[in-house]
């Protein structure tokens, strides 16, 4: 199977601030940035595009498909509970100490642990591999695409997540990977 993924466009937020599972908006322009990008390299065609229903990536996958689109909240970022909207300098240190000394279990803000997200965005890959789809568009997050070029590999669930919570961050907004499962 072929994964097109796309990092949705930046959203229209203050630089700093933490904002996973939040739902926010993208300035007009940057939406027709990226948009414009993606058809210029052909995408999506006639593929099935999948998308987190947040809007940062929901307004960008109905621009591409809105005819073969599907909205799976498995796409989403995680969940970063009472960190969320908080500028990340705001957050006290020994709770992102704790997260760093626990990446797979700790739950930032009191919401999802990494491994969470990891099995949700498994079980979304499974559903897709059984699907019978041979090639999809996948609009989502830097962490959703993080956990899904981790998880190619083969390796344990529990490893890849790990794997993709220890690597550097860097997927650029509207930013385009290709995975060959």
């Amino acid at each position: 199977m072929k994964l097109h993924l796309v990092r949705h466009p930046q959203p229209d937020v203050a630089p700093g601030l933490c904002y996973g599972a939040s739902d926010v908006a993208v300035a007009e322009a940057e939406l027709a940035r990226v948009h414009a990008q993606l058809r210029a390299r052909g995408l999506p065609g006639r593929l099935p595009v999948y998308s987190s229903p947040l809007q940062r990536c929901a307004h960008l996958a109905q621009r591409l498909q809105p005819r073969s689109l599907a909205f799976d909240a498995r796409l989403a970022e995680m969940d970063f509970g009472g960190w969320e909207m908080r500028a990340w300098d705001d957050i006290p240190r020994a709770e992102v100490d704790a997260w760093s000394a626990d990446l797979l279990h700790y739950r930032p803000g009191g919401a999802e642990c990494v491994l969470d997200v990891a099995r949700r965005v498994a079980a979304f890959l499974d559903d897709l591999r059984q699907s019978g789809t041979s090639e999809a568009l996948l609009v989502c997050h830097a962490g959703t695409i993080r956990l899904l070029s981790a998880m190619h590999g083969g390796l344990p669930l529990e490893q890849a997540a790990l794997d993709a919570a220890n690597k550097p961050h860097r997927i650029g907004y509207g930013e385009l990977l290709m995975l060959e499962l």
